[in-house]
């Protein structure tokens, strides 16, 4: 438990008060026309004053045109600057860091919320996904230039709201994933073709995020350790990056993987992952010889024992839990105490198998629903009932409750 509770010193100086990292989850809690809520403020205050160290919400995107999910939060100008500064002061409540999390969907965004996705290539999703998303235009370099200096903009938004911090969502198929990957991203010119040629999206975010915060500001990134998809994003390809964000100085970067099309980072767990608990752990033993920037895992860790044990073996420095605070907001205060006691849940089911079958996403919906809860200043509540959240969530968005929710 001690290592649990030892901070963590970032390469810009930036100190990390302990080891337990939230890490990002959809909530949707926007208004209709995408502006932050109250219900962020409480949710991010609880998580706060449940002790962990860094907290990363989920994604804000750059774009009001281009949209994950009903709900999102858009940051494109100061329009919402006051609501998003008492959201910040919420969630650094405790000497908490709170990062927000910047993202565009790329080609990943369903058809109900965008009706011409843009992507690196004209290329649809695939399988049954072509139903839910409509096929992509390719960017043009103007277009492409205009979303970098979004990214920025909304980074130093963020700074000046009072996050403390941001992180690039570069994982999990949206947009810079799909640049990252041969894939999808079948350009011709400067930003496709070659590893060099397609990072150099990733890389000119960051930059410009950069020259818009300053270097005392944290940086962070979520990346794919592979697509997991043929002719995709490779493993080697993704150490290559890793590196060279390394030498760009950047201050965290979290380990994740897959994209809607294989989602690894919502699959079944391999056995190996459950002896070890934490998801991705392989990889960054192999990045950790590579370079000495600040990693995260997330996904898996269940046991204070298995924490402690990846933060012992040294190939991570934070160790990433998402669904576990959905029920538990105060999970490492818990830790602390000694009163921790790792959460079995059985699948969630309606019982009836053709609901279940047309609801792949009932799950994940679940937990939101835990949020929704903890966002009204209820209490999780971990016999809540799948009809529950099907009502629930069928009485908010209708036939598209159950689409493809971000992660």
């Amino acid at each position: 438990m001690n290592k649990l509770y030892q901070t963590l010193t970032l390469p810009n100086g930036s100190v990390v008060k302990n080891r337990f990292f939230k890490s990002a989850m959809s909530v949707a809690f926007g208004t209709i026309d995408h502006r932050p809520t109250t219900k962020l403020i409480t949710l991010y205050e609880s998580w706060a004053e449940g002790g962990v160290g860094l907290s990363v919400t989920g994604n804000v995107m750059i774009d009001r045109r281009a949209l994950g999910e009903p709900g999102n939060v858009v940051v494109e100008d100061e329009r919402d600057l006051e609501m998003l500064a008492k959201w910040a002061k919420a969630g650094t409540k405790n000497n908490t860091a709170l990062w927000m999390q910047i993202n565009h969907p790329g080609k990943q965004a369903p058809k109900m919320v965008t009706k011409e996705p843009v992507a690196p290539s004209a290329i649809p999703l695939s399988g049954s996904l072509k139903k839910l998303f409509n096929p992509p235009r390719e960017l043009n370099h103007l277009e492409i230039k205009d979303l970098i200096t979004r990214f920025g903009k909304t980074a130093k938004i963020a700074k000046a709201a009072g996050f403390t911090g941001v992180q690039i969502h570069a994982a999990h198929g949206y947009l810079i994933s799909q640049f990252l990957s041969p894939y999808h991203n079948k350009r011709n010119d400067d930003w496709g073709g070659s590893l060099q040629n397609r990072m150099r999206f990733v890389l000119e975010v960051y930059n410009e995020m950069r020259t818009q915060v300053g270097a005392d500001f944290p940086i962070g990134i979520k990346l794919n350790s592979a697509d997991f998809q043929r002719g995709g994003f490779t493993e080697e390809e993704s150490m290559e990056v890793v590196q060279t964000l390394a030498e760009s100085k950047i201050d965290l970067i979290e380990i994740s993987g897959g994209n809607y099309e294989k989602p690894a980072m919502i699959g079944p767990e391999k056995e190996s992952t459950k002896k070890r608990e934490a998801y991705f752990l392989a990889y960054a033993e192999k990045v950790r010889k590579l370079i000495d920037t600040p990693l995260v895992v997330t996904g898996g860790f269940r046991t204070v024992s298995g924490m402690n044990e990846a933060i012992d073996s040294g190939s991570v420095d934070m160790v990433g839990i998402a669904r576990p605070f959905a029920l538990m907001p105060d999970l490492p205060n818990q830790i602390f105490k000694g009163t921790y006691e790792p959460v079995s849940l059985d699948r969630i089911s309606t019982g009836v198998s053709w609901i279940d079958r047309n609801a792949p996403m009932l799950e994940t919906s679940w937990y939101a629903h835990q949020l929704e809860r903890i966002g009204r200043g209820l209490s999780p509540k971990q016999n809540l009932s799948a009809w529950s959240t099907l009502v629930h969530f069928f009485t908010q968005q209708g036939i598209h409750a159950f689409q493809k929710r971000r992660a």
